[in-house]
């Protein structure tokens, strides 16, 4: 390989870090959507970024659910007590669970997918907001998990982690100045 190759591959590397980082100085926690869809080549890109996303061993229990229909996501958005209603003014929302069996580390598996998922987003201009189903409850007597099963005839062996509202946003959030960032929480 002749340096100038060498170096290009150098600048490269550099620059993709650096979208990274803009990605993730810019990304926000977004609830509010603008009324419109997500084109279908985005969606694409994200179940790629989903697929995409590392797993211990290689083993891949995660599926994902991509839901666009209105109804579905005004169910889906009442899985919770709180924190789950502005699902029903996005456009799109991923249910991200795994088949438990397959893997001990299934909640850290589809934890990074979860953010993956988030950060591809983000790259293509979307909003999202993470929705925690683990060990959260739709009432008194019935959790997330169970009441997402029955809105999405979910098979028994999947487990609920999470799911991702998407949408484009429809208020401005600005980045934590990095003067902000909480640099003590790094231990030497």
């Amino acid at each position: 390989m002749n340096e100038g190759t060498e170096k290009n591959k150098t600048i490269s590397g550099r620059k993709k870090r650096i979208i990274m980082l803009d990605i993730l100085r810019e990304r926000r926690s977004i609830r509010r959507y603008k009324d419109r869809e997500i084109e279908t080549e985005k969606i694409n890109l994200l179940k790629e970024a989903a697929l995409r996303s590392p797993s211990s061993r290689g083993i891949n229990s995660w599926r994902f659910l991509f839901v666009t229909d209105k109804t579905n996501l005004e169910e889906l958005s009442r899985a919770k007590e709180s924190g789950s209603s502005f699902l029903k003014g996005a456009s799109l929302g991923v249910v991200v669970c795994a088949a438990q069996e397959e893997s001990d580390v299934w909640v850290e598996d589809c934890s990074i997918a979860s953010i993956i998922l988030q950060l591809a987003g983000q790259s293509l201009g979307l909003g999202s907001c993470w929705i925690q189903i683990r060990k959260r409850m739709h009432s008194s007597n019935l959790t997330s998990e169970d009441y997402i099963k029955r809105v999405l005839s979910l098979p028994e062996n999947l487990s609920v982690l999470s799911m991702i509202a998407f949408g484009y946003p429809d208020e401005d959030k600005r980045p934590v100045p990095k003067e902000q960032l909480e640099y003590e929480k790094i231990l030497i």
